[in-house]
């Protein structure tokens, strides 16, 4: 049976940067050669970064990725890479936009493409067919589909070639696969993290690997863009759905695999599957065998901070930001953000500020000390008082308006501080908080990145707890405070406030949420589940009234099914009718 050493490359690409994404792909072509590969292949639309969204609307964009694509096989040629075949990922175009009804996008111009490169030339190429236009997902209005199985033979073995979204719809081309007898199925992939969505996504390669009888080899992109986090998380499963390989998450990763798939058979293919001769891969020593490599999947707490850490580490180093900027009020949402922070980047690019105004409590004070030396951040105090008083004298400010004062002062302090030192400001509220709009706008909301955006009240307290046991177990110093996991929430902005004394207790306010904004469930569904008709209507009003602050929030990374952003688009000018 013929043995094929497969390289899955899992890299991290950045969004538009073609030249940059080109070089890390000839790096990782070398070291997979230097390791006996026979075929390697990177993640969906590698050499530009994912999602492209509206740039596939863009000609000259997409005219320079075409070209990137033909020079970057030129290129792996001229480095003496030029047997191996190598696919990668890349929007492709631009076309003339299709006639209206020929295509779902009548003027879409671009293809989510895979292209195999061998001998300095691209020798085939695949254009994705099923499209997604669901969560985050806006394929379908902007790319035209493909229409046609791409197999390539290569030293006795036909691979089937699909890309993302084909794999998880029935049918397509997905279908076709066992009518063409492929030995191998490589998947390329952009494909975001969810929480627990590893629970979907190897289930589904296994079941596709027994439906197809062919070894599927799933390859995924890593890193951050914007509000999505990709996970890796690259597999490679058997024809009985066992896993052979399978990298690492939230990591850069090469993954080397032998198989021994089917032998090609000279079967007749249907008209709607391509077949592409490549060059033989000659083996140029014998090659010691590989030691499967199967990275263990980290408990959900792990996975999630991990997801948050290299969410914020992306975003601010692929925006050029040197450091951050966040408040810190001694509270359990900006210590665990301080924390990500950190991890994220290293304490030393990390700023925290105490602001107390005059109903601050001691401890909130006390707690942010406590933070700032447990973690080694720079730490600066600018209380808010005298700030605050000419407002409210001036205005004549009283009550919610005063309080909202106070907030909207912090927010012009680390604003000033970002602009004057080139800080990124984190917003530290939460998913919950969000929600229900329990927040000053231009205030504490004030910020260019949300990492507890997609993280309600109750998993943020988790999270504390086992970022502190993870240190603990180290034997390093816990990052968050005891007191600031313990003690009772509050935005401090008149005397004893507490969360509590507008919200309900924040495990029935995200039970409630989480029917609501992830379950879509009406009021009245939700109170068959049991909870009390006068708070899910107060709760449900409360959501529906805050899109407009949503809509000027900061940017989060998602890890949920339904983040609050793309994935929730709702109208601001909005009369519910009980639905």
């Amino acid at each position: 049976m013929p043995r094929l050493r497969l390289a899955l490359a899992q890299t991290n690409p950045v969004l538009g940067d073609l030249e940059g994404n080109s070089r890390s792909v000839v790096r990782l072509v070398q070291d997979a050669v230097a390791a006996g590969a026979d075929l390697v292949a990177f993640g969906e639309m590698v050499v530009s970064g994912y999602p492209i969204e509206d740039l596939a609307q863009r000609p000259s964009f997409l005219a320079a990725a075409h070209a990137r694509v033909e020079r970057l096989a030129q290129e792996l040629a001229e480095a003496g890479l030029g047997e191996v075949p190598v696919i990668v990922g890349h929007p492709d175009g631009p076309f003339e936009p299709r006639l209206l009804g020929t295509s779902n996008a009548p003027t879409a111009i671009a293809q989510n493409a895979a292209s195999v490169l061998q001998g300095g030339r691209v020798v085939a190429r695949y254009a994705k067919h099923h499209l997604p236009n669901y969560s985050v997902f806006d394929e379908y209005r902007i790319f035209i589909p493909g229409d046609e199985l791409l197999v390539l033979r290569l030293n006795g073995v036909d691979v089937a070639l699909i890309i993302c979204e084909d794999l998880w719809r029935d049918g397509g081309p997905v279908g076709r696969v066992l009518h063409a007898d492929a030995g191998l199925l490589v998947v390329i992939n952009g494909s975001p993290y969810e929480r627990d969505k590893d629970e979907v996504r190897l289930p589904l390669v296994t079941r596709r690997a027994i439906e197809t009888d062919t070894i599927v080899a799933y390859v995924n992109l890593v890193g951050g863009q914007d509000d999505l986090v990709f996970d890796g998380d690259s597999v490679v499963v058997d024809r009985d759905g066992a896993v052979l390989a399978r990298s690492p998450q939230f990591v850069e990763d090469l993954l080397l695999v032998d198989l021994d798939p089917e032998p090609a058979t000279e079967a007749e293919l249907p008209s709607d599957v391509a077949r592409v001769e490549l060059d033989s891969v000659a083996a140029s020593a014998p090659k010691p065998p590989l030691d499967a490599r199967i990275a263990e999947l980290p408990d959900d707490r792990e996975q999630i901070w991990g997801a948050l850490v290299l969410a914020l580490r992306d975003y601010v180093q692929k925006n050029g930001f040197p450091s951050v900027v966040l408040g810190l009020s001694g509270g359990i949402d900006s210590a665990v953000c301080a924390a990500i922070a950190a991890d994220a980047i290293g304490a030393d690019h990390v700023f925290g500020v105490s602001m107390p105004s005059r109903y601050s409590s001691g401890h909130s004070r006390s707690d942010a000390d406590d933070l700032a030396e447990r973690i080694g951040l720079h730490y600066r105090v600018e209380p808010i008082a005298d700030l605050v008083i000419p407002f409210e004298t001036q205005l004549g400010l009283t009550d919610v308006a005063a309080e909202n004062l106070q907030a909207r002062a912090r927010g012009v302090i680390l604003m000033g501080l970002s602009n004057q030192e080139g800080h990124l400001v984190l917003t530290t509220g939460n998913k919950s908080e969000l929600a229900v709009g329990y927040s000053t706008i231009y205030g504490d909301a004030v910020g260019g990145f949300g990492p507890l955006k997609d993280v309600p009240k109750m998993l943020v307290w988790e999270l504390a707890r086992w970022r502190n046991e993870h240190a603990a177990v180290r034997g390093e110093t816990p990052p968050i405070p005891e007191n600031s996991i313990s003690k009772p929430p509050s935005a401090e902005l008149r005397p004893d406030q507490t969360d509590q004394d507008s919200l309900p207790e924040y495990d029935v306010l995200d039970a409630i949420l989480e029917a609501y904004v992830n379950g879509g469930l009406s009021a009245t569904e939700i109170v068959d589940l049991g909870f009390e008709e006068a708070e899910v209507v107060r709760i449900t009003k409360l959501v529906d009234r805050a899109e407009w602050k949503r809509r000027q929030s900061a940017i989060g990374p998602k890890i949920s099914r339904t983040a609050f952003g793309r994935d929730r688009r709702l109208p601001i000018t909005y009369r519910p009718t009980g639905v």
